[in-house]
């Protein structure tokens, strides 16, 4: 079972998130921000792909994504960024921290599945 693993503070957008990919066949696991996520590889959680928000208290999406870079086996797990931002400058640190990819809010359900399609042959 593929598991993906959302971290974003907003409870909608989770909610949001969590049915489309659920009703998919995925496996979900959720965090409202980047300290929480980390919490959860350090206590065993392996997802298949992480779909992040850059804009979160605690711990941001690029901080989040540098760090789950340094987790056992998160090296090559795919790491998309799901946000409002579009500046160049953000994707290119984003990119710079470990990020897969980008996707600009709001992502249609379709969108979604077809570039997890993409960073998850086989999913």
């Amino acid at each position: 079972m593929t598991t993906v693993m959302l971290v974003d503070d907003s409870a909608t957008m989770l909610m949001s998130l969590k049915s489309i990919l659920t009703k998919a066949g995925y496996t979900v696991e959720t965090a409202g921000h980047g300290k929480e996520a980390m919490d959860k590889l350090a206590k065993g959680v392996k997802p298949n792909l992480i779909i992040s928000d850059v804009n979160m208290p605690q711990m941001d999406g690029i901080t989040f994504a540098r760090e789950a870079r340094k987790a056992p086996g998160m090296r090559f797990t795919p790491i998309l960024m799901l946000t409002t931002e579009s500046e160049q400058s953000k994707r290119t640190e984003a990119k710079n921290a470990g990020a897969t990819g980008w996707l600009v809010k709001p992502v249609g359900p379709d969108q979604l599945l077809g570039v997890i399609k993409q960073v998850l042959p086989g999913a």
